[in-house]
């Protein structure tokens, strides 16, 4: 369990796919660009290979990022973000916004 003020912590942010590519050495993972209202997109690495999801039909999707992660290394990859999603078994669905809303608008 997290307190309220951990939770604060967390940002989330709405972002745009604006790319994605497959990550030949693995068999998880996508590099995604992804909008979220700043200067240059960032680079996110997702777990979404091998899913409902492809590279194709994952550009223009809006999505929630946590946008304050620190940033990691994964198979030599900068992750600069997260991208949220839902799983029950074997479905994965990414978590989004459900009306137009600008790009970089904080969840709260």
């Amino acid at each position: 369990m997290i307190n309220f003020k951990q939770f604060q912590d967390v940002q989330m942010k709405v972002g745009l796919i604006k790319e994605a590519e497959d990550i030949e050495e693995s068999n998880k993972l996508l590099s995604l660009k992804v909008d979220i209202g700043e200067e240059t997109p960032r680079q996110i690495i997702a777990g979404l290979k091998n899913t409902s999801y492809n590279p194709d039909n994952l550009k223009g999707k809006k999505v929630i990022v946590v946008s304050n992660l620190e940033p990691k290394k994964l198979l030599g990859h900068e992750s600069q973000g997260m991208v949220l999603a839902a799983s029950n078994n074997n479905q994965l669905t990414l978590l989004t916004v459900d009306q137009d809303i600008p790009i970089g608008a904080k969840i709260s």
